[in-house]
């Protein structure tokens, strides 16, 4: 079986390279893939007949758990968090659906708030683990 490794953060003495042009570029799209992913949800919680209700619905459905699922595999190799983040993505929503279907309460804006609410706990419970590290290595110092 194969450990994950999670990379600690450099020394305090090193010297960190000043980001490039590249580099300012990574937050501009995370915030412009969030106000999509977020349009998305909104237009299809107010059941809007806009064309851009389907993309940006789908966009939501596949980004908010993979994003969920990306930041509790973060000790991995980036590509290999990717994919299993997108799996895992597709996976929740293919759970729901299966549930909801099952008990006959199939609906779109109650499949929304349904990944919504499992990505949102996934996202609690890594930041909870996160914290809990954090004074589990502040009482051993």
């Amino acid at each position: 079986m194969q450990t994950i490794r999670i990379r600690t953060a450099a020394p305090q003495g090193a010297e960190r390279a000043r980001p490039g042009p590249g580099r300012d570029l990574a937050p501009l799209l995370a915030g412009a893939a969030t106000a999509a992913a977020g349009l998305g949800a909104v237009l299809a919680l107010v059941d809007s007949d806009s064309p851009l209700r389907g993309p940006f619905t789908l966009f939501f459905l596949l980004a908010m758990p993979a994003g969920a699922i990306a930041a509790a595999l973060r000790g991995l190799e980036p590509f290999g968090r990717t994919v299993a983040a997108v799996a895992g993505a597709v996976v929740v929503n293919m759970l729901v659906a299966q549930g909801m279907l099952a008990v006959h309460r199939w609906s779109v804006p109650g499949g929304i708030v349904a990944v919504t609410t499992i990505s949102a706990l996934v996202l609690l419970l890594v930041l909870v683990r996160r914290l809990r590290g954090r004074t589990t290595r502040r009482r051993t110092d």
